[in-house]
């Protein structure tokens, strides 16, 4: 069909042509409501976005002196974070001479990727970068993100007036 009868053809009808292939030859049109269709587009690609999980790299950062409760309360938040399916990154951060015991630095690295293994993986080897000692962690298993909502309590059927149940008076005679 010759591209003013495509035209003149969608003009009746109230809609828009619009050129679906530039490059084929002949050049492919299609008559339809291009607002309706861009609409339709775009809550497609939300629908798609709603179901996928952005990966978030979270940080916890130790020091190779670290005290004892400091270092199981941030064990706890990395804990927190793989169990909500994000990443952790730990890092022990040299300061001025505990440069020169790296292997200090080392041991809390290599006990929190110990005690965090039921919980997330390394997915590297642990790396020095500049003065900070590094380990990234993946969760183990696939974690839903997002607690699953509760379902409303169906109504209980207790035999009331409320449920289609019929109730009678005192005044009735009882049936045998």
């Amino acid at each position: 069909m010759q591209p003013f009868e495509a035209l003149k053809k969608a003009r009746e009808q109230g809609l828009d042509l619009v050129e679906i292939a530039p490059t084929a030859q002949p050049p492919v049109c299609k008559i339809m409501d291009y607002g309706k269709f861009l609409y339709q587009q775009s809550k497609r690609a939300h629908e798609a976005k709603k179901h996928q999980h952005s990966i978030v790299i979270k940080e916890v950062k130790f020091r190779p002196n670290v005290d004892e409760h400091d270092y199981t309360f941030k064990k706890n938040h990395a804990i927190r974070f793989l169990g909500q399916g994000d990443k952790v990154k730990a890092v022990i951060e040299f300061r001025g001479r505990e440069m020169t015991h790296q292997e200090i630095g080392r041991e809390v690295l290599q006990r929190l990727i110990a005690e965090l293994a039921e919980h997330g993986v390394p997915e590297a080897r642990p790396r020095m970068e500049g003065r900070f000692f590094t380990a990234i962690l993946a969760p183990t298993k696939k974690v839903a993100t997002k607690p699953p909502k509760p379902k409303p309590a169906a109504p209980a059927n207790d035999g009331s007036a409320a449920s289609g149940a019929s109730v009678s008076s005192g005044n009735a005679a009882p049936q045998a």
